[in-house]
């Protein structure tokens, strides 16, 4: 961590980045997150009946949706992945009956992408996970505390998509 003197003031939170110990545990729980929300998501989603795909083919079919069908492009760009990364996905994806490809009417080259019934059931089964993660977080806080929450991951997610478009700016040069 560089070393400045900088003392981030908010209207909720005085915090100096000097201060290591409120940087390591900040800091912590966010790497705690990820990874046990990664880890309790693969197995609570992983069950018997769907022990033929992993954890990154749930995430396809979450992104895929029950929607109307979305192209490959698209669903790639949703992914940050390529279109060939992707391929290979779907193919599986296909093969196992979770997804449907079919070309688009008006233009061949356009391949569609849309959940089978059995990947319907997968989206369902995902969704049932977070929307119990969410549920159980609101149930322990007030209407403030999730106010301030959503606004502090919003930033977050800002800084991310931020650092993302830059590293694609970077690999571009």
């Amino acid at each position: 961590m560089p070393n400045t003197s900088t003392v981030l003031k908010h209207k909720y939170v005085e915090f100096d980045m000097n201060d290591n110990n409120r940087y390591s545990e900040l800091n912590g729980v966010l790497v705690r997150l990820f990874n046990e929300i990664m880890d309790i998501e693969g197995r609570a989603i992983i069950t018997s009946e769907y022990r033929d795909i992993t954890n990154n083919d749930m995430h396809v079919i979450d992104i895929i949706g029950i929607e109307d069908s979305k192209n490959m492009s698209t669903i790639a760009k949703e992914l940050s992945v390529t279109v060939g990364s992707l391929t290979t996905a779907i193919n599986g994806l296909v093969r196992k009956g979770y997804v449907i490809r079919q070309r688009s009417e008006e233009d061949r080259r356009v391949v569609n992408i849309s959940l089978s019934d059995r990947g319907r059931e997968a989206y369902y089964h995902h969704e049932k996970f977070h929307r119990e993660m969410v549920e159980s977080l609101l149930s322990q806080i007030t209407a403030e505390e999730a106010r301030i929450v959503m606004k502090a991951l919003q930033k977050l997610e800002a800084w991310l998509l931020i650092r993302r478009n830059e590293d694609k700016e970077n690999k571009q040069l």
